[in-house]
């Protein structure tokens, strides 16, 4: 037995794979650079080219609105929670309201909500069209308001069931999910309602996600732009710019996006019904509710889009420790996994098999090829020296899109960053892509080759308080 694999794999067979696996590495990293650089100048055109729109033309207030219902499912969140309705509030919208899910907290977020917002135990009948766990007690704000607050607490039963009891509640046609660590600024609401009022196939909207750390807020408005002071929060900047900037834009113009971010989306309340609303089982709630829609069109042969709105921009909180950045990222990871297979008739669409190979599989690609191209270089099949510019060269291309990116988002600001922070985010693009970037491709690829199937629950990431006034 061993004689006959001997045989098999001789050196020059040994050489021969390493040869080609090298090769294949190199075409695939080429590929995602080439995606890259493609998205950035598509993504900087068309931020610029809107530009130049609104200042040659005359922008006319209209009263054309879509009511709409935002949920905010929460679990632990007494930190956060009361910054995020604060803003809610002070949003320039005509018509909405807020619907607030706590599910089965242990903490204070039930009472402080209460207590802030002076909501009363009411006794109102819920149409259950989606499946979810059953309320306990359900509150709401004085009828005098200018929003309507509705306050439910029920059965613990995941972010999943927490938001499908919030659907169930709506009263109007549009909702808004939306995490309750997260700020939205004043006009969000209006922007991201945009894609609907021009097209009624348009049945859901992606928004802009940036990190809140240290920045300050003030009535729902940005006051002050920061860098993270700690160094995983503003890798994580970092990362996000040069993610919302550049795959989303390009991939929106050809109805692609497979994601919708569970900070801040909108969507039509009956296509989420048609398609069973968000899945209970799944880690990845938000990205499989978007699968299943392009899924359930496509199937169907019915018109539908699926937009991403850049102008509507919302502010989430980064994790700041390095262990709640892993955990995060192991659930995301898990949860496109599970969307991508069990979708697998939308295969043959471009957008499939940019998720499949550049971001399921692009950490065992790249960690594996990574390897394969050291010891091909063992082995003598590598110039060495050619090896070591190439991955330079690539770094230092990666970190280049990163900045502008990042620069673009400073440019586009009414707050800007300060010139210390932006020396910070020159320093730190290079380890945030050398570094960084492969501590999550082997957390991405353990949670792949370690998977049990073990079944959803709340993430515990520790909080800070918003920087809010």
């Amino acid at each position: 037995m061993f004689d006959f694999l001997f045989n098999i794999f001789t050196v020059e067979s040994v050489r021969t794979i390493l040869y080609y696996t090298g090769i294949f590495f190199i075409i695939y990293l080429l590929g995602y650079s080439t995606f890259l650089f493609v998205s950035v100048i598509v993504g900087e055109n068309e931020l610029f080219e809107n530009i130049k729109k609104k200042k040659l033309q005359n922008i006319i207030e209209h009263d054309y609105y879509i009511p709409i219902s935002i949920i905010v499912p929460a679990y632990n969140e007494e930190v956060t929670i009361i910054q995020t309705i604060e803003s809610l509030l002070n949003l320039d919208y005509k018509t909405y309201e807020i619907i607030i899910v706590n599910d089965g907290s242990t903490d204070k977020t039930l009472d402080i909500l209460n207590r802030k917002f002076n909501l009363n135990l009411v006794y109102r009948p819920i149409r259950k069209q989606l499946d979810s766990k059953n309320s306990i007690g359900i509150y709401e704000n004085s009828e005098e308001e200018k929003v309507s607050i509705t306050l439910i607490d029920k059965e613990n039963g995941g972010k999943a069931d927490a938001i499908n009891m919030g659907i169930n509640a709506s009263k109007y046609p549009y909702f808004v999910c939306m995490d309750s660590d997260s700020i939205l600024e004043v006009d969000s609401l209006k922007k991201i309602a945009t894609p609907i009022l021009e097209d009624q196939n348009v049945i859901a909207v992606g928004s802009k996600i940036h990190i809140s750390n240290d920045s300050v807020f003030k009535e729902g408005k940005l006051v002050e732009l920061r860098l993270p002071k700690k160094i995983i929060p503003a890798l994580q900047v970092l990362e996000y710019e040069r993610s919302f900037l550049a795959s989303r834009i390009l991939l929106d113009k050809f109805n692609a996006n497979l994601i919708i971010s569970g900070a801040f989306g909108l969507f039509q309340k009956e296509a989420v019904i048609n398609v069973g609303g968000y899945q209970l089982s799944s880690m990845g709630e938000d990205m499989e509710l978007i699968v299943k829609l392009h899924s359930y069109y496509k199937s169907n042969s019915l018109p539908y889009k699926i937009k991403y709105a850049y102008e509507a921009v919302c502010w989430t909180q980064a994790p700041e420790r390095l262990r709640d950045v892993l955990k995060q990222r192991k659930r995301w990871h898990l949860g496109l996994y599970q969307s991508l297979s069990q979708h697998k008739n939308l295969f043959t669409t471009g957008s499939y098999l940019y998720y499949l190979i550049y971001e399921l599989l692009s950490p065992f690609i790249e960690l594996i090829g990574l390897f394969i191209t050291l010891l091909a270089a063992v082995f003598g099949l590598l110039n060495v020296k050619h090896m070591i510019l190439f991955f330079a060269v690539y770094a230092l291309f990666g970190s280049m899109l990163t900045i502008i990116s990042f620069l673009t988002r400073n440019y586009l600001s009414e707050a800007k960053v300060k010139f210390s922070d932006i020396l910070r985010a020159f320093i730190l693009c290079i380890p945030e892509n050398i570094i960084f970037r492969f501590i999550l491709a082997w957390t991405r690829m353990g949670s792949i080759l370690f998977y049990r199937g073990k079944k959803t629950k709340w993430g515990s990431i520790e909080r800070v308080k918003i920087n809010y006034k």
